[in-house]
């Protein structure tokens, strides 16, 4: 079964930038990033399909992350910028055969990586 390690998290200033990376152990197919803050259930940020010809973005983060991949090293990318105190939360990555905004259709999750963004 599928591996995922995240990395990249931490505490940055309003109006900083952040970039999560998530390495799998073996080729993936969709793949997307969640997050939740205390208090508040798990919710989409953005998905990338096996190709990276298609992407989908949370209306909140829309315009300020970008999600990417690099197939070779089976890795997804979340570049955040423009980052503001709602967007602190943890971060998961996960995997899947079918791109969704729900999470519970993915198979696999990473561990997840804390994100704070202080004003």
């Amino acid at each position: 079964q599928v591996q995922l390690v995240e990395s990249g998290g931490g505490s940055v200033q309003a109006g900083g930038s952040l970039r999560l990376s998530c390495a799998a152990s073996e080729r993936t197919f969709t793949m997307a990033w969640f997050r939740q803050a205390p208090g508040k259930e798990r919710e989409f940020v953005a998905v990338i399909s096996r190709s990276g010809s298609t992407t989908l973005y949370a209306d909140a983060v829309k315009g300020r992350f970008t999600i990417s991949r690099e197939n070779a090293k089976n890795t997804v990318h979340l570049q955040m910028s423009s980052l503001k105190p709602e967007d602190t939360a943890v971060y998961y990555c996960a995997t899947g055969t079918d791109t969704s905004t729900s999470p519970t259709v993915y198979n696999y999750w990473g561990q997840g990586t804390q994100v704070t963004v202080s004003s």
